[in-house]
């Protein structure tokens, strides 16, 4: 036990590494990611601290380069969930008695293990199987990481100091138990630094986790176990299982000591999930905690006011860094009919410096979508566009999946307010933009506000306070992280504390202590020095 109150150290956000051109550490990350691209790799499941293969064999390729073979990974079945399972359980009580303090040094020594010794090897599986580019995979799978374990170590010490006031001849404490039972982690392909956080920030409130993986991102979370592990992180805490999904989630849902649901993907999918959950209530031991960090269509609002140049630097970047492959990407933008011209050509100039192609290549802005399934609902969007009354293809709009799953940065002009590509999710970089008259400013904001059943993120322009004030107060529902005078992307950990409502999910906040007391179950201890003797109070005489 520990015979001190520990302070840890005081957790700043990771600088981030500009890789400019010719420099030593551009030089490092493209010589890594040059190695690790001709070695073939074997990833295995990670249960109860061992390495577990199978006969199913996985074949892995990149994004893009679909014809070249990464290797493969081992396939589980419903086996290795169980297993899973009881590892989790059988390291719970274990786990549970560790000292906080612990726990807390496991997560550091992982923090400085990304920012040093596996860095370049995290960023170059991140760019090799989620086809990133030299900077998102830095931002993400590096700094985000990293900021995550940090912040949520001092999240931590934060929420076990909270402690009630207490009376006279009495002390009141709370203890902050984890849940009783063991916790399912599910995480997408898109984030490296999200798949590395469900699980840890789980864990390191003393849960024991099942994490099931995106296998589009099965190449760096590999490695987010290796640095687990060689971090001192105890077998059977965090156990790493490869299988199907539906599968996993029907096997794991019906479980009587399944305690908490961390999840990150499509809404579908968590409202099925959700369901579920329900419709197995009456079997848990306890209530289960559900967060999940869903879908968004999120919005770009300009006022007539707004700079034309913040305008288009905010869509380009907002619309088209990581292919829009982000939860908060901008997919709809609205644009006042004064200004729209003059966007236009911004746009246009910035738009014909882009490069695409492989993340090998650090001068490529826009790399490849993930897979088959994402570029042909691309082009989709895209050819049906092309034939619309209803839109044009003001920007963009080639595809080729020849080698790679390639699909240009592609502007959509509506003139339909409820256009399709304006209304649903793409997840792809593919922009909407709809011209509003600058009289009807009032009314546009309204259609931004119910276009979307999602509310995750959105961005205003404009230099006018009254417009800002007016928009901030008409959208208040319509993103869970608002942004002003910037795009609608790039939330860091501790300072924008990321999540929505909606059908974006239950905004719980990850990079914040909001999201970390979910993981907890909260006991309140009263201690009397003195006891009383009688059972009479004073008013009894």
């Amino acid at each position: 036990m520990s015979k001190a109150i520990s302070q840890v150290p005081f957790a700043i956000n990771e600088p981030v590494r500009t890789y400019e051109p010719g420099s030593e550490d551009v030089k490092s990350l493209i010589s890594t990611y040059k190695k690790m691209w001709k070695e073939k790799v074997e990833i295995h499941m990670v249960i109860n601290g061992k390495e577990v293969r199978t006969k199913n064999e996985i074949k892995i390729t990149s994004p893009q380069d679909h014809q070249h073979e990464l290797g493969i990974y081992y396939k589980g079945d419903m086996t290795h969930v169980d297993a899973a399972i009881e590892a989790a359980l059988g390291a719970r009580e274990k786990w549970n008695n560790l000292g906080w303090e612990q726990r807390a040094a496991i997560f550091l020594k992982a923090a400085e293990l990304v920012a040093g010794p596996y860095r370049d090897r995290l960023n170059a599986a991140t760019m090799i199987g989620q086809s990133k580019n030299v900077h998102q995979a830095e931002i993400d799978a590096s700094c985000e990481f990293i900021d995550f374990l940090r912040f949520n170590v001092e999240f931590m010490t934060d929420l076990y100091s909270e402690q009630p006031v207490s009376d006279a001849g009495i002390w009141n404490r709370s203890e902050y138990r984890p849940l009783e039972g063991f916790c399912f982690a599910v995480t997408p392909f898109n984030f490296t630094a999200i798949a590395g956080n469900l699980p840890t920030c789980m864990a390191m409130m003393g849960n024991v986790v099942v994490w099931k993986p995106s296998d589009k991102q099965i190449y760096s979370a590999q490695v987010i176990m290796d640095i687990l592990t060689e971090a001192g992180l105890p077998a059977g805490v965090i156990n790493m299982v490869f299988a199907d999904g539906k599968d996993t989630a029907e096997k794991i849902l019906k479980h009587p000591d399944f305690a908490g649901l961390h999840f990150t993907g499509s809404t579908k999918v968590f409202q099925g999930m959700w369901k579920m959950i329900g419709e197995n209530i009456h079997q848990y031991r306890t209530y289960p905690r559900i967060v999940g960090e869903t879908g968004g269509k999120d919005f770009i609002m300009v006022h007539p006011s707004a700079n034309v140049e913040a305008v288009a630097t905010g869509m380009v970047r907002g619309a088209f860094e990581y292919q829009g492959q982000k939860c908060s990407a901008a997919s709809r933008a609205y644009i006042p009919a004064s200004l729209w011209e003059d966007v236009k050509k911004v746009l246009a100039a910035q738009l014909k410096t882009v490069k695409m192609g492989s993340p090998e290549d650090p001068s490529n802005f826009v790399n490849a979508v993930i897979d088959k399934n994402s570029f042909d609902k691309c082009k989709g969007y895209i050819e049906r566009a092309e034939k619309s009354s209803d839109a044009e293809i003001l920007f963009g709009g080639k595809c080729d999946d020849s080698k790679g799953y390639f699909v240009e940065p592609t502007i959509i002009l509506a003139s339909n307010a409820k256009y399709e590509s304006i209304c649903e999710e793409i997840f792809g970089p593919i922009l909407s933009v709809y011209i509003y008259k600058d009289e009807e400013w009032a009314e546009t904001l309204k259609l931004v506000d119910e276009t979307s059943p999602y509310s995750l993120t959105g961005a205003i322009f404009a230099q006018d306070r009254y417009a800002i004030a007016e928009a901030y107060k008409a959208l208040e529902n319509a993103a869970g992280n608002f942004y002003i005078n910037d795009k609608p992307t790039g939330a860091v950990v501790g300072q924008q504390p990321f999540g929505g409502a909606r059908a974006s999910g239950t905004n719980d906040k990850a990079g914040s202590k909001m999201n970390l007391l979910r993981w907890v179950s909260v006991r309140s201890i009263k201690e009397t020095f003195v006891s009383p003797k009688d059972y009479k109070y004073p008013y009894l005489g």
